[in-house]
């Protein structure tokens, strides 16, 4: 399974999430409102997602390899995770959960709870 294939699988597995084609590629979105973008602009995959306020900062510190700041999107908190080699599903996983519960309607942020 590819890496946005898993990806797919884990952003699809939401409430009321949909998988629509924008930018070229896909994008998953809540109500319209996009909170993980598969990209792989500079050759590498990797994902997009919402941070928390003070997360794009912490992870990119804690791992400048793994994450970076997008461009278009990391001004505002956006965090790029990248998903080539072997990357941790189970921490990929919780990223994407977490830019769901910043994205989503409250009402569906709380069943993930």
């Amino acid at each position: 399974m590819s890496a946005v294939e898993q990806l797919r699988d884990i952003c699809l597995a939401l409430p009321q999430a949909t998988e629509k084609e924008t930018f070229g590629g896909p994008t998953f979105r809540v109500r319209d409102k996009i909170f993980a973008m598969p990209r792989a602009d500079d050759g590498r995959v990797s994902v997009w997602l919402k941070a928390a306020k003070g997360g794009q900062e912490m992870l990119i510190g804690a791992d400048p390899d793994r994450f970076f700041r997008p461009p278009y999107v990391g001004h505002k908190g956006w965090v790029g995770v990248r998903l080539d080699g072997e990357p941790d599903w189970g921490e990929v996983t919780e990223l994407v959960r977490r830019s769901y519960r910043l994205i989503a309607p409250r009402r569906l942020a709380k069943a993930l709870r």
